[in-house]
Parts: structure tokens; sequence; C-alpha cells
């Protein structure tokens, strides 16, 4: 989607706390993939996570990082992840249900689409 409407919105990935730190609720998909990652405790350190997701993930989407009052986490209701389209006036256009299972990226390009006419 990203590759696709690039050129006519804005498109973010915002790092929130850790859905599954090492030192917090293990996830067993990350522990058979060897993903070890401690919940950051300074900015600083959300940041370097951030950036370590991106590389690993190899993703190309511009990345916003929250700050450790989780800002945009409770504004958004973010945890553990969501997608949202906001249109030009601020307005939210599409909100997803809570992921993973809520994680529905084709319904966030139906609204992207309906947002171009």
């Amino acid at each position: 989607m990203y590759g696709t409407y690039k050129e006519k919105a804005d498109f973010y990935i915002v790092y929130i706390m850790e859905a599954h730190p090492q030192d917090g609720w293990k996830a067993p998909a990350n522990e058979r993939e060897g993903i070890k990652v401690d919940q950051p405790k300074s900015y600083e350190d959300r940041v370097k996570v951030a950036g370590e997701c991106l590389k690993d993930l190899k993703l190309s989407i511009p990345m916003l990082v929250d700050d450790m009052k989780n800002t945009a986490q409770k504004a958004y209701a973010g945890w553990p992840d969501r997608l949202y389209v906001i249109d030009k006036e601020g307005k939210v256009a599409y909100k997803g249900a809570q992921g993973p299972q809520g994680f529905k990226p084709a319904e966030a390009e139906e609204a992207v689409k309906k947002m171009g006419r």
C-alpha cells in the first residue's frame, strides 16, 4: 500500500512500547525467531529499538517514535498495534480494530482509495 499511495498520502509507523519484551510478556514466536528486545527504559533506547525494527524488517515507511509517557499510544489506543487513516482535515477516516487480529491493511487501503476521490 505504501508503494502504491506514497505520492498521494503520507504514511507513518508510530513505534510505541514493546508488546513482547524479554523483560515482560514474552511471545513464543519471538523466542523461536531469536527476537530478544527489552522494554526500552529511556526515549533514546526506544529510538534505538525503533531503528533496529526498521532495519531488521526492511521497512521503508517513515517511523515516528512515541514518547515515554506513551502519549500517541494512549490517544489512539494503539497497543499492541492498530491501523489508522487520517484525512486531510485531520479526522479519522479509518480506525482498525486492535491488532494483531484487527490488523487489516486491505481495509485501510479502501479508506485511502475513498479519500482520493
